[in-house]
């Protein structure tokens, strides 16, 4: 058969509606943002282009996979394997497994339609200065309300008075906050967007126009909806400001949540758990999961849960909850390893290297720099070429977007000369991380040489290390693998890169980027 669906790199098992299902993955997804559990028998958690690359039937260059959907099971395994780390799950509902397909034909079709990209024409309205608001409560916040059977129309009632309290003293303006909200029944439905209202009063009119839906509290599929469609910047999501979910559960979510929360997390958004009449003890059996807040929220740390014993009498609950609200520093979600790092980059320019080469590690240095959000207040890039002597290209506050950064990264002029790498880290580190040191971001150097150093490497890169400044070294060519060691973090094995051919580039990118987001992850635990 030629019908084969062309799919996203996020597309998971679960996503597909058919036993067996012929799918096409696309190319160059990127592999350190994969979800995978399991080897082999994959729980349906996890990402189909990911596992098939992961267990071997295509590789990054993308193809067309065949997805069998399989019972579910206990205990999936963590293999690393083909440059991904698939992940521990004890338990899932549903499983699959994924084979070749060879069919060229199908592949042309398939490509052609994962290309289209849909563009939209129409442009925000700019919202009138009303009110500013509450400038120092910086946050764009859905609030996720239960319109489920459980909550019934009159508790439904009192919970829209409730979240319009919240509303209201918040200090919505167009400099404030900015809220918008979705009903969880059977279906989610997004009432309002974020860019719909900029006032209080119109917010509040908006909240008491809602109407009951009723159905089963499918909280997790509503948290997920919520999670991957709302905070879009067509939809009002500004650049720059904690995303928030604050879900309001009347009893308990009559479907998983566990995973709707980490699909949260992957994209940024801090997720709390407002939970009203905990179930009791006779009502325990019904509960799926009885550890659903703990999954569910940003982190397990008791600050993203509220509870509430009824919904009457709720005035008291509202300012305390405001406050976690406006709590930026404690929005420990929106900070990812895309939009909270500087990476140096400090380029061998020595004579060896030779133009055509130089522009191989041109191309390798905006490949990293491109999986990164680069702005005033997300992640930056810096360049400094060495012989002996040292230039800085551009420092992490010449350009704050992509494109700057790209187009400053291509028109670097090669030196040439001789290689003096350890001059060449100690200048980096005092000169372009030196002012950002007591900044947000937490700092690397990817160094890349083609060649034997003629100082001392080891005393530059330790005083850079004990500097906060976690250093990648690349190596090409001739570069002796001892000075590599040297210079990299610990452990070194993990932060050491070595390429015969300039060629071989390219492939490092992900495991760059990777090592990068890794470390990121581990500075934050």
């Amino acid at each position: 058969s030629l019908a084969s669906t062309a799919i996203t790199c996020f597309t998971r098992g679960l996503d597909l509606k058919k036993e067996t299902e012929d799918v096409l993955c696309p190319a160059n997804c990127p592999l350190w943002q994969f979800y995978v559990f399991g080897d082999g028998v994959y729980a349906s958690l996890s990402s189909i282009c990911g596992a098939a690359i992961h267990s071997g039937v295509i590789t990054n260059a993308g193809g067309a996979v065949r997805v069998q959907t399989l019972p579910g099971q206990e205990n999936y395994s963590a293999v690393n394997a083909n440059g991904i780390q698939s992940q521990v799950l004890t338990r899932w509902a549903s499983s699959f497994s994924v084979t070749r397909i060879k069919n060229t034909a199908l592949e042309a079709v398939g490509r052609s339609v994962s290309t289209a990209r849909p563009s939209t024409g129409k442009r925000p309205k700019k919202p009138l200065d009303k009110k500013a608001g509450n400038k120092d409560c910086k946050a764009d916040i859905a609030f996720l309300i239960d319109g489920s059977y459980n909550i019934g129309q009159r508790r439904f009632n009192l919970q829209k008075n409730f979240v319009g309290k919240v509303a209201v003293m918040l200090g919505i303006g167009t400099e404030g906050p900015h809220v918008g909200v979705v009903q969880a029944s059977e279906h989610p439905k997004i009432e309002f967007y974020l860019k719909n209202f900029t006032a209080a009063k119109e917010v509040l009119f908006a909240i008491k126009e809602l109407g009951f839906r009723g159905g089963n509290s499918n909280t997790g599929k509503a948290l997920k909806h919520t999670a991957q469609k709302f905070f879009s910047l067509e939809n009002g999501a500004r650049k720059g400001i904690p995303k928030i979910i604050v879900v309001f559960l009347d009893g308990w979510p009559s479907d998983d949540i566990e995973e709707a929360g980490i699909v949260a997390r992957e994209f940024g958004v801090n997720v709390f758990i407002v939970s009203v009449a905990k179930p009791t003890t006779e009502e325990l059996g019904m509960v799926q999961d009885i550890a659903f807040i703990d999954k569910a929220v940003c982190r397990n740390n008791g600050f993203f849960s509220y509870q509430m014993p009824t919904w009457f009498g709720t005035t008291k609950y509202v300012k305390p909850l405001v406050q976690k609200l406006c709590s930026h520093e404690q929005m420990l979600c929106s900070k990812t390893c895309y939009n909270s790092v500087n990476i140096g980059f400090l380029i061998d320019g020595s004579s060896s290297v030779g133009d055509s080469n130089f522009r191989l590690v041109l191309e390798f240095i905006s490949n990293v720099a491109k999986a990164f959000e680069i702005s005033d207040i997300g992640s930056k890039i810096a360049a400094v070429q060495f012989t002996y002597d040292q230039r800085t290209e551009f420092s992490f506050t010449d350009y704050t977007t992509k494109e700057k950064v790209l187009s400053a990264i291509r028109n670097i002029r090669y030196m040439s000369g001789g290689t003096a790498t350890g001059d060449a880290i100690s200048f980096t580190t005092r000169n372009v991380f030196g002012p950002v040191k007591d900044g947000p971001n937490k700092n690397f150097l990817v160094v890349l040489t083609d060649g034997q150093s003629y100082d001392d490497v080891r005393g530059p890169a330790a005083a850079a290390q004990k500097a906060g400044i976690t250093v990648f070294s690349v190596g090409v060519a001739w570069a002796p693998l001892d000075d590599l060691k040297d210079m990299a973090s610990e452990p070194r094995e993990s932060h050491t890169f070595f390429t015969r051919e300039f060629t071989g580039l390219e492939q490092m990118v992900p495991d760059i980027i990777r090592g990068i987001c890794k470390d990121f992850l581990d500075s934050k635990q």
